[in-house]
């Protein structure tokens, strides 16, 4: 990412003076305005080298009007990507010049957007009051129960406040158990259950292991991890909430209406098998209608898989099962929680992002993010020395404690290298060495992953890009300065959704035949829920208390489709888990929010084992029109085909199978997955799917097919309309994938989408293709 891109970054960076001169509250006269400019055609490409230096050379020539110092000082940043432009604080006059230029399209004055702090709902189109949106059609989410597998509960935070919210369903069937801090009292109509489940852990655990580490034996939450997921998944609606004043709005989950039960199994080493399988027994009988697991880790035979296996009978009991896709992404085949019968997460990103920019003492700016809580628009750190520790074996470049020595750092700006040990934990050690604040700088394997803390000391985190040339920067002066500038909140400037850098990536490593991950959801920098007994930056040493804090990862992905799956299941409640999974994939969108193709951590377009069927989008899922449906031996007969063996297959199934029978009567199936996924070889040139559709829209209604035919190949659909006459009634179509003669290994894309318009009603039922080549 060079300079153009670093100073296209800065579009987060509004209404901030970034250069040397006098402060934003000085500048009398002058506004924020976004110019927007005409494509750079080739002539200009030969007279600029960059974006940034057309940007920087057309504000120079208006401000030299009127402007006796640096104008490039009022450059906040460069666009390349949503549009061709940039924004500046200008004067009248520079406004009425740069009018003039014939390079100009518009000038428009830069607009304040309301900030809201579990912002994902809004961003999802989840809003309060809306006539005929998903919350009001499933009034959000009530007579539902989700049930939320991780770390435990916090029950005293005001996102679990039982106001307004009716008494559980009479098929609740669980319990609050008591323990260590924790009593009945703590649950109420929102938070119905509350169990925890140690006996794993408590086996594995060495008893030194455990001295150290404070930890509730009971359902409260000791790590913040599961007080978060469970508000994002559920949390009534909370005003006035922010992270020590940052993202201040309103939180709220995505199923506000719906009641919560806890399941505790993961502690301060892990979460074990044996208590994950145990507490998803548990939750089976107790009568929860969802499952929620931010749990996983690298794919693993099904056989052998303790989610897998519970969730197959918790499917078979009619519970929707949702996962999080892991956190090893960009690795391809890194993709976890692989079963079809499981909805599997993957993480994007929100349009809204906190801004914490590097200004070097060389005047170029370095684009990075930050929650420290002096973290307002418009403040600035003043400028230190900054310093780079490397050399020696004691991990100094990636500020290992004790080995930053105080000579060196003491009032200086640190960089840190990410990995190894924990974002926060680095700060606090340059605090205790004498550093007076922290640049997080990103290695190549996080690439320009943009996740945030709340930071103890002031500091920043920068993509890899950047933290190259911050390092270069620092090589090639004998006193390298910088300070950091302050954005606050910023909302809308951004292009979201995205996928996360660290997103686990398919294709499925033991079963290829189903496109896995199934979808993404919003998974960085999500505001909610923390416990009391934690500071936000999660180190001992932080004193600071909040009732909501930032987490990243799919772990925060998948609580946000296991509220949407509630608030599908109370609309519908008769829908079985497969019905409810197609209605989110099939109605998935692919596009951001400026209508371009949804792209990989800000590169290029993102594939299919990166995003699945897309974003969910919980207002047409809610009304799909048509639903790919699947009964539990369907399943079965999948993994027949897959070659099982007996054992595997009882392991799996919890039924003694013949699946040389089942494959004799079922010759040729294909499982109702809403998504295809073939492989083709020299052999193999062909292959046809039959697929059975469910009429939930429209009475009497036509779908006709759309077919996007993967490169190399050519799709023939039949019948190629599908013609309903009552809501329920099932039709079937064929599709054959035919090779038109490709070479070499590797992989294309398409999709299948059945489309009904008819007096202002529309429905598009969309299926991505995925071929994998296979011809070496």
């Amino acid at each position: 990412m060079g300079l153009l891109v670093l100073f296209l970054a800065l579009v987060f960076f509004v209404g901030i003076l970034v250069g040397a001169g006098p402060s934003a509250e000085s500048d009398e006269g002058l506004r924020t305005y976004v110019v927007q400019l005409h494509p750079r055609g080739r002539m200009v490409r030969s007279v600029y080298p960059s974006e940034m230096e057309r940007h920087l050379s057309l504000l120079r020539e208006a401000a030299g009007l009127t402007y006796d110092g640096d104008p490039s000082s009022r450059l906040l940043y460069s666009y390349r990507s949503a549009m061709s432009g940039f924004a500046a604080r200008l004067s009248e006059a520079e406004l009425d010049a740069l009018r003039r230029s014939k390079d100009v399209i518009s000038v428009r004055p830069d607009v304040q957007y309301q900030l809201q702090t579990t912002y994902s709902y809004k961003f999802l189109g989840l809003e309060t009051g809306s006539e005929g949106g998903a919350w009001m059609e499933s009034r959000y989410g009530r007579a539902t129960i989700i049930g939320v597998l991780d770390t435990g509960v916090w029950p005293e935070s005001p996102s679990f406040d039982d106001h307004g919210i009716p008494p559980a369903p009479r098929r609740w069937k669980g319990t609050c158990q008591e323990g260590q801090y924790f009593n009945s009292s703590n649950c109420n109509r929102k938070l119905i259950g509350a169990r925890f489940f140690i006996k794993g852990h408590h086996v594995a655990s060495s008893p030194s292991s455990a001295e150290d580490v404070s930890e509730y034996v009971s359902p409260r939450d000791s790590h913040g991890h599961g007080t978060h997921t469970s508000s994002t998944a559920a949390g009534v609606s909370v005003p006035m909430a922010s992270v020590l004043g940052l993202g201040a709005g309103v939180a709220r989950g995505m199923a506000p209406g719906a009641h919560i039960a806890i399941y505790k199994v993961c502690w301060f080493n892990g979460c074990y098998s044996s208590d994950i399988l145990a507490a998803m027994d548990v939750a089976i009988r107790d009568g929860v209608d969802v499952l929620s697991l931010s749990l996983g880790g690298f794919p693993i035979p099904l056989f052998a898989d303790s989610i897998a296996i519970g969730s197959f009978r918790a499917m078979e009991s009619g519970i929707s099962v949702i996962c999080a896709a892991g956190n090893n992404g960009p690795i391809p085949n890194s993709v976890a929680n692989e079963a079809p019968w499981i909805l599997t997460v993957g993480a994007s990103t929100l349009d809204r992002k906190f801004p914490a920019i590097v200004q070097l003492g060389n005047g170029k700016f370095l684009y990075g993010e930050s929650m420290f809580p002096g973290n307002r628009h418009g403040k600035a750190l003043k400028e230190l020395e900054v310093v780079y520790v490397t050399g020696g074996d004691r991990g100094s470049e990636y500020c290992f404690k004790g080995s930053l020595p105080r000579e060196k750092v003491r009032g200086k700006m640190v960089v840190c290298d990410r990995g190894i040990n924990g974002r926060t934990e680095k700060g606090q050690v340059v605090k205790e060495a004498g550093g007076a604040a922290m640049i997080l700088a990103n290695t190549e394997i996080n690439r320009e992953e943009d996740s945030v803390d709340v930071h103890i000391l002031p500091a920043t985190s920068i993509g890899y890009s950047e933290s190259i040339l911050l390092k270069a920067y620092i090589n090639s002066t004998r006193q390298a300065k910088a300070r950091i500038i302050f954005g606050g909140t910023v909302i809308g400037k951004n292009r979201a959704p995205e996928v996360a850098s660290f997103s686990a990536r398919g294709p499925s490593l033991n079963n290829p035949s189903i496109l896995k991950p199934d979808l993404i959801a919003p998974g960085v920098n999500i505001i909610a829920a923390w416990p009391q007994n934690l500071g936000p930056s999660v180190l001992p040493e932080d004193p600071r208390r909040t009732n909501f804090s930032v987490m990243s990862g799919t772990s925060m992905a998948c609580p946000h489709v296991s509220g949407i799956a509630s608030i599908i299941r109370s609309s519908h409640p008769k829908w079985s888990p497969a019905a409810i999974k197609s209605a989110m994939m099939t109605t998935a969108d692919i596009t951001d929010r400026s209508g371009k193709a949804i792209t990989d951590n800000g590169a290029k377009p993102a594939g299919l084992f990166a995003t699945g069927a897309g974003q969910v989008n919980p207002t047409r899922a809610i009304n799909p029109g048509l639903i790919y449906d699947i009964k539990p031996n369907d399943y079965i007969t999948h993994l027949c085909t897959l070659g099982y063996q007996a054992s595997e297959m009882l392991a799996i199934t919890h039924r003694n199978i013949s699946c040389k029978s089942i494959l004799a009567k079922n010759r040729g199936f294909t499982l109702n997955y809403p998504t295809i996924s073939v492989t083709l070889t020299a052999k193999t040139r062909q292959k046809r799917i039959k697929r059975e559709v469910t009429n939930v829209g429209e009475p009497n209604s036509t779908y006709s097919v759309e077919v996007g035919a993967p490169e190399g190949t050519k799709v023939r659909v039949k019948p190629r309309r599908l013609v309903f006459d009552r809501i329920n009634k099932r039709l079937r179509y064929r599709v054959w994938i035919i090779s038109k003669g490709r070479r070499g290994n590797g992989f294309s894309e398409g999709h299948l989408s059945w489309v009904y318009q008819s007096g202002g009603i529309s429905y598009t039922v969309r299926s991505p293709i995925s071929v994998t080549w296979k011809h070496k």
